[in-house]
């Protein structure tokens, strides 16, 4: 019955929205569970037949000029990969992780918190197989996939395989069984290091992911729902790639099978060298549907020789808040095409500030490299050493110039929310082409915002309904020029053109909104 219902109610799990049609999830740990195979089973009994199925081979049509020569009907076939996985398949491990005990939140036992299905069991109470009494719950067991960097024993893997791991085993394909240490640990890039006792141990090779582009062929090895040495092929389908929660990786994305399990197994190029780090899947059900990314392996090497050296990782930091630079935001601000990594915030007293960084400034550059995409810069700022200095390339004013920065240490803050003004009694404006109806906030509601805006959003009706302003939103600019007043909210949306970039500030963050003027099209 349990499976039924699971199969009925999965849709619930990851609700779709139109502005996000899939959900990240970093594949569940717990591959050699009942629970976990169960409801793998349940969901993707329909589709399995599907995914698994590949041409053998592939006809080239010839030219006119080799038909002669060569004959028409000549066949191409697809990769060879046998070679490969016998000579580095060795390298690549099976990790298993026994938990440590967790006091129990009313899940169903068995499950990890971590678990993707953990809350959807617990939400609508169903009851897991084999369904032990509270108080006397077995240990949560995990799996997941590693490979050897080094003979005497260093092996990589992704953390959410080995966090919060009480016991760590590494299984060889020649079925020797090692207890691992875990040598560090680092959650920004998903990257961690264990070690085992062994010598003269297989060992893979490691490549250059800069010279990966998207069509090549790709392939990788894993345990895949318990099932150890299991080799995926498919192609690269695009580069350096910003997902939504983790902006310090330019992830790999690919189209091959990586399910439950995969998680920190190596995803190799057809040289046989591994080029990224299997870690996560873009899924409506938690399992694999046909795109998934790698971390790049440079990333996850200077994150190794850290780990190694010091236990911990040291970034680079310069405190702003930014944003991707869609086609509207680059119009409004004077850009000739979408580009760069747009401040929406300045952390006050920070590196930025101190530079002359302001919300509104468009980073096209550091030290000469351009951003394409604003994931783009955490990465590059984060590699840089803290104490060296930078020259960042400024948008401005519809200028472009520079501005040298010196780099801070990232270091992990706590983040306390802030709730923004309510609306009161005072008496409004409407601002007519922004669809908006602001006040002005009183003394004591912008002390508790801790804002330096001055006008609340009322009502919002048209572009910014359409753009996504809530009431309670705070003002601060527009186009990159600070608002106080109700009409210096009016000119500046008269000045705008057809695109305007509305900064607000909501609870603890500021963004850069774009609107569309009504009338415009």
């Amino acid at each position: 019955m349990w499976r039924a219902a699971v199969t009925i109610a999965l849709q619930a799990l990851q609700p779709l929205t139109p502005e996000s049609s899939m959900s990240v999830s970093r594949p569940a740990r717990r591959a050699v569970s009942v629970l976990s195979v169960a409801i793998a089973q349940a969901a993707c009994c329909g589709d399995l037949s599907a995914q698994s199925t590949r041409p053998l081979l592939s006809q080239a049509a010839p030219s006119a000029a080799s038909s002669n020569s060569e004959g028409a009907g000549a066949l191409r076939t697809l990769p060879d990969f046998a070679p490969l996985v016998e000579k580095y398949g060795p390298a690549v491990v099976n990790v298993e992780v026994v938990e440590k005990s967790q006091p129990s939140a009313g899940g169903p036992p068995g499950l990890s918190p971590n678990d993707p299905f953990y809350d959807f069991f617990r939400r609508f109470g169903i009851p897991g197989p084999e369904q032990a009494p509270r108080g006397n719950q077995p240990p949560v067991r995990g799996a997941g996939s590693g490979f050897i960097v080094s003979q005497d024993g260093y092996i990589l893997t992704n953390t959410h395989v080995v966090l919060n791991a009480d016991e760590v085993t590494v299984r060889l394909t020649d079925r020797r069984e090692f207890q691992a240490k875990v040598i560090g640990a680092d959650e920004r890039t998903d990257v961690a290091v264990i070690k085992i006792s062994a010598s003269n141990l297989p060992t893979v090779k490691l490549g250059d992911p800069s010279k990966v582009k998207p069509g090549q062929w790709v392939l990788a090895i894993g345990s895949p729902f318990g099932f150890e040495n299991s080799a995926t092929a498919g192609i690269i389908s695009a580069t350096a790639r910003s997902l939504p929660s983790d902006n310090y990786v330019p992830f790999i994305q690919t189209d091959v099978a990586v399910n439950p399990g995969n998680s920190g197994g190596p995803l190799f190029n057809m040289a046989g060298e591994v080029v990224g780090i299997n870690s996560q899947i873009f899924s409506r059900t938690g399992g694999y549907m046909g795109v998934s990314f790698a971390i790049p392996i440079d990333v996850a090497r200077n994150v190794q020789e850290q780990l190694i050296k010091t236990g911990r990782v040291v970034r680079g930091r310069i405190g702003v808040t930014i944003q991707d630079v869609n086609a509207q935001l680059a119009e409004s601000f004077g850009l000739d095409r979408p580009r760069g990594a747009l401040v929406s915030s300045v952390e006050r007293d920070g590196p930025a500030s101190k530079a002359g960084l302001q919300p509104g400034d468009v980073i096209l550059a550091v030290n000469g490299h351009p951003i394409e995409r604003y994931g783009e810069l955490s990465g590059s700022i984060a590699a840089m050493k803290p104490g060296s200095d930078a020259t960042l390339q400024v948008w401005r004013g519809g200028k472009q110039q520079a501005v040298s920065i010196k780099i801070a240490e990232l270091k992990e803050q706590q983040q306390t929310a802030r709730t923004g003004g309510k609306p009161g009694s005072h008496a409004t404006d409407q601002a007519s082409q922004l669809g908006l109806t602001v006040r002005p906030l009183d003394p004591q509601e912008k002390e508790q915002a801790q804002t330096q805006g001055t006008l609340v959003v009322e009502e919002v009706t048209g572009p910014a309904a359409a753009a996504g302003v809530q009431p309670g939103d705070i003002i601060l600019g527009v186009n990159g020029k600070r608002v106080k007043t109700v009409k210096e909210l009016q000119e500046s949306a008269k000045s705008g053109g057809k695109n305007v970039a509305l900064l607000i500030q909501r609870e603890d963050a500021q963004i850069f909104v774009p609107l569309r003027m009504a009338g415009e099209h």
